[in-house]
């Protein structure tokens, strides 16, 4: 029987090199008090022996953890893969490891109290936790996060400036003229999803549009919840003119249930989403959507904890992040005489 090659050490590659352990060590850990030729040839032995440092090993030998974990509901969600690649572009450069943990949906708020509380343990210096359904933390653990059930998080947290957001998606849509605008909503136990139905909301009352319950669906954020959300809504007889999706997974099941009933965007319903992800763009018709800049509140989160594992003290709570209305090919005006989903 063939025996399992040994993995290689720091000892290997120091022989290799002709340099010392604590030589090899610290270029390892990327020390600027190594002479250039000698960091060249270290690295150039290390990637000839195929050498690479296990976490746990960075962490022992620097007694502390350099690990950021990154708890997110599911990974082929594109929200969530936007922000791990904003999360990846900040701490690339930091000297610190990402180490991302999903629950599959939905995780639940135990699966993410277990994990942030196992992750706290000696594996991570800190967690950043994507749309939490926990309301709160443990105290003494350092948490971030991104899009966080209420007003009342206790931890640093970002946010888009979600009921602007709304509102101005809802301004967009009365200022062609549509006056029966439905509403797919989000998650509600998400400040997001809170938000945004407030903006929804106010953009009726300023225009002086009386709020009818029957255009509001209850969702999830899914697409799967937005198809059943859209068939409730387009399937109705005197049926919206225009639908406002809390997001724009729900946006784009819109989209396909109004070809599945054999209405035609925007000619027959106009639709906005929210979020801008990539598919946003790719949809056909090209979907009108909030941009709220989801690389950025990665980056955002992550330099935060960074500045508090640096010793720095969050300055809020609360960080806010700008929203903007992009108009592309899902809207325009409705057909005219028809403003409220029935002919003049």
């Amino acid at each position: 029987m063939r025996s399992k090659p040994l993995a290689v050490t720091i000892q290997d590659v120091a022989r290799a090199a002709g340099v010392s352990v604590t030589t090899a060590s610290r270029v390892l850990n990327n020390k600027d008090d190594v002479a250039p030729a000698t960091y060249e040839k270290v690295r150039r032995v290390m990637q000839e022996l195929n050498y690479t440092a296990s976490l746990a090993a960075k962490s022992m030998r620097s007694h502390t953890a350099k690990v950021i974990g990154l708890l997110v509901p599911e990974v082929v969600e594109v929200y969530n893969q936007e922000i791990i690649k904003g999360v990846g572009a900040a701490i690339r450069d930091s000297g610190y490891d990402l180490m991302i943990y999903t629950g599959g949906r939905p995780a639940g708020a135990s699966w993410e109290l277990e994990h942030v509380a196992l992750l706290s343990n000696g594996l991570t210096a800190g967690c950043i936790v994507v749309t939490p359904a926990a309301p709160r933390f443990p105290n003494g653990v350092k948490v971030v996060v991104i899009d966080p059930q209420g007003d009342g998080s206790t931890v640093p947290s970002v946010i888009a400036r979600n009921r602007v957001g709304a509102l101005a998606a809802m301004e967009y849509l009365i200022g062609l003229g549509h006056r029966r605008i439905g509403f797919i909503g989000g998650r509600a136990n998400t400040l997001s999803g809170i938000r945004r139905f407030e903006g929804y909301k106010d953009g009726l009352t300023a225009a002086k549009i009386a709020f009818d319950p029957t255009l509001v669906v209850a969702g999830d954020y899914t697409y799967e919840r937005g198809v059943v959300a859209a068939r409730q809504l387009l399937r109705q007889e005197q049926r919206p003119t225009a639908i406002f999706a809390a997001n724009d997974r729900s946006a784009i099941a819109v989209l396909d249930v109004a070809r599945e009933l054999g209405l035609q965007v925007p000619t027959d319903v106009s639709v906005v989403g929210f979020d801008n992800v990539p598919e946003a763009a790719e949809a056909t018709p090209r979907l009108t959507t909030v941009d709220q800049s989801i690389r950025e509140m990665g980056r955002i989160a992550t330099n935060l904890m960074l500045g508090w594992l640096r010793g720095e003290t969050p300055d809020t709570p609360f960080v806010k992040v700008a929203t903007r209305l992009i108009v592309r090919d899902s809207c325009q005006a409705p057909a005219r005489g028809k403003t409220d989903g029935r002919w003049q």
